[in-house]
């Protein structure tokens, strides 16, 4: 299946895009959009007058009214587009022959952008400063220029070393399947002034007519300026033809001349003549030397020296004849070929993630609170350790980033704010390392600027933000955190969340791309199996550290202490070990291991009202590393776990005779305990959760709950 890329070109507004009025970019852009395998997903864009347009996919640009005569009209030109594209999300921005129309797009538009260059960058607005050229090299994906000569002046003054991010796409023509019937003519394509050397033309062709009354010469083009007039019977001006009309004219003419003065950035009626079998005299300036390798170049410019290349080609009907020929089967620029070029560039510049976790390595910038500040006491449950374990062991390089670390670690009294200081940071650290995804979890310390930046910087990244904390509307926290969520939400590509989705959407239904995750075990956390042991105690439980401290913060509710209490009442006879209330300190780090695996049984309670899906890191820390698990039924676990892998309960009551019921039936708690376990590290180990993750968020569908 063939990649699927949106493509927007962007004509130079005063490019007409007509059959009738067609310019150098226009039939450029027409001929290989013609060819392109992306043709249905083009979109041509341009400011056009007349209807005849050269493609179906063409949508105009109205700037005929300014607001004032002080507006510019490339600012107007490209506001008018981003109204036309903003529901549109281009894959890729291509910008012909005008760098300011990319210095504007580039700040508005998050996409992968791509510059052509059909004249003299030099002469243009936007890259007439070596200082403007890099600052384009650094910029955009990729520039393409119609020749060698044009490639030479942009690198005037610049090391050449970024050459890789430019190409040269010459302008192409079809091959002709046959050579025409010739007639004695003698033609001349393109502006009628001195700078296309129409006046050496015309003083070389009268003294040719004079001499060879049986042939004729013809000249196509205008100029709107005063010009040299050719007052010969055998000469005859036709105006401005139609590219089309233009074709069949050279089809049946013996010899074209292009003896231009002015530093020709290709010169396509060269390479039109030539591969129409036409004898085809052309000067050395510029990109015309590239059009054709059979031709003749005009040793000086002149019209002494036109008129004896003419005389030699008219007395010499072997060699013109020869030139003819060889012309016509040495084609240098084939549209066919160079249009396959052109997409491949494409593809290359805007890589669509297929990814197999084999062949493939994403780089990943992972933002969290890695705990420096509180001593890495909550590494055995810290999520955002498990995610970069897992990235990494599926074949990904992962760099780390404590945003909370940082902003503590860099407070000072300097008149930039540490705020300020973590942006630019974090802008400087995205530039070195180059990141395919960013992801992060519960921040508040990346600005919406910086973000933008992120996506200016690379036009494919993909940004996912994860939050493990309760979506409970009844929870002051919850709506906390709920309004933490939705502040990225729409800034982000996807948002993960520990509760089912349906729960937040009654909250913010404008959110999109909202998923479901399942708290992951991994394999170096999770790592006992309490079940083959022979703990002391019955039951653990160690409360949340956020609002208990021992004692509640003040102001502060927990309805667990109230459920707690009464259980303890229920289960006088069961040896528990419950932590974070009633003056008992909490317990972090290895601590916590240690009473983890002392007690044969956990219970997963978590604060408010049992919600959907929602369980909390604790059910990793219990069923991970093999205890008998107890949860409430309105929590809906039983869409991923049986009764034989973990304990549903209705009720305290219900809860306290389970619990003394499995204290009794060791056999049994052993079994559900291990079944428990193996289950949970089949379907939610930090392997598959963050495949899972980067599937969603890269737009792969091989994994899902």
């Amino acid at each position: 299946m063939k990649d699927i890329i949106k493509i927007a070109t962007v004509l130079p507004y005063k490019e007409n895009y007509t059959f009738s009025k067609a310019q150098a970019a226009a039939i450029w852009v027409c001929d290989f959009f013609k060819h392109s395998e992306f043709k249905n997903t083009n979109f041509v864009f341009g400011n056009t007058k007349g209807k005849d347009y050269l493609t179906k996919n063409y949508i105009n640009i109205n700037i005929n009214n300014l607001k004032s005569k002080l507006s510019s009209s490339t600012n107007e030109y490209c506001k008018n587009f981003i109204e036309k594209t903003k529901d549109s999300n281009f894959d890729i921005i291509e910008i012909h022959n005008r760098p300011l129309v990319f210095n504007y797009l580039k700040k508005k538009i998050v996409s992968k952008f791509i510059i052509y260059f059909h004249n003299d960058p030099i002469s243009m607005n936007g890259s007439r400063s070596p200082k403007e050229r890099l600052q384009l090299l650094n910029e955009v994906d990729k520039i393409i220029f119609v020749s060698k000569w044009v490639q030479t002046r942009f690198f005037n003054n610049l090391d050449n070393k970024l050459i890789n991010k430019t190409e040269i796409i010459y302008p192409s023509i079809h091959r002709e399947k046959k050579i025409y019937k010739k007639d004695k003519k003698i033609t001349f394509v393109g502006k009628l002034n001195e700078s296309k050397g129409y006046d050496i033309y015309k003083n070389a062709v009268i003294k040719i007519l004079d001499e060879f009354n049986n042939w004729k010469a013809f000249s196509i083009g205008d100029e709107s300026r005063e010009r040299p007039k050719i007052n010969h019977k055998n000469h005859k001006e036709l105006g401005f033809l139609k590219h089309k009309k233009v074709l069949q004219f050279l089809n049946k003419s013996e010899i074209v001349v292009v003896p231009s003065r002015w530093e020709e950035p290709f010169g396509r009626t060269a390479l039109e003549s030539a591969s129409r079998a036409c004898a085809t005299i052309i000067s050395r300036k510029g990109g015309l030397p590239e059009t054709t390798d059979h031709c003749i170049i005009l040793k000086k410019l002149n019209s002494t020296e036109l008129y004896k290349e003419l005389k030699k080609l008219i007395t010499d009907e072997k060699l013109l004849r020869k030139i003819q020929k060889n012309s016509f089967r040495h084609v240098k620029h084939l549209i066919k070929d160079n249009s396959k070029l052109i997409d491949q560039i494409r593809k290359n510049t805007f890589q669509k993630f297929n990814l197999n976790f084999i062949k493939n390595k994403l780089r990943i910038i992972n933002i969290y609170n890695t705990g420096q500040k509180l001593n890495h006491r909550l590494y055995n449950i810290s999520l955002g350790k498990k995610f970069t374990n897992g990235f990494i062991r599926n074949g990904h390089d992962v760099l780390e980033i404590s945003d909370r670390d940082f902003v503590r670690q860099n407070r000072t009294f300097s008149l930039t704010n540490t705020e300020t200081k973590f942006q630019q940071y974090l802008i400087e650290t995205f530039k070195n390392y180059n990141p395919d995804f960013l992801f992060f979890g519960h921040t508040k310390n990346i600005s919406a600027d910086t973000i933008d930046q992120f996506r200016i910087l690379n036009k494919s990244l993909t940004i996912s933000q994860w939050n493990e904390d309760p979506i409970m509307p009844s929870l002051d926290y919850s709506r906390t955190n709920i309004k933490n969520i939705s502040n990225y939400a729409n800034l982000v590509d996807h948002n993960f969340i520990t509760t089912d989705p349906s729960v937040f959407k009654k909250q913010n239904t404008n959110i999109k791309n909202l998923h479901f995750f399942f708290v992951p075990v991994d394999q170096n956390i999770e790592c006992f199996d309490v079940y083959k042991l022979n703990p002391s105690r019955d039951i653990f439980y160690a409360m949340s550290h956020g609002v208990n401290r021992a004692t509640l913060k003040k102001g502060k509710t927990d309805s667990r202490i109230n459920f707690l209490n009464t259980l303890i009442k229920k289960i006088d006879n069961i040896n528990y070990d419950f932590y974070g209330f009633e003056n008992k300190e909490p317990i972090w780090g290895n601590n916590f291991y240690k009473a983890l695996v002392s007690s044969k049984m956990g219970l997963n309670l978590s604060r408010g009202l049992p919600t959907k899906y929602y369980s909390s890191n604790r059910i990793a820390s219990l069923m991970g590393n093999g205890l008998l698990t107890f949860i409430d039924r309105k929590t809906q676990m039983n869409d991923f776990f049986t009764n034989n892998e973990i304990i549903f309960y209705d009720n305290i009551t219900d809860l306290s005779e389970k619990i003394k019921f499995y204290k009794q039936n060791k056999k049994l708690r052993i079994k559900i305990a291990r079944n428990g376990k193996k289950k949970y590290f089949d379907l939610f180990n930090e392997l598959k959760t963050t495949k899972y993750i980067i599937d969603k968020s890269l737009g792969n569908k091989t994994f899902s709950y």
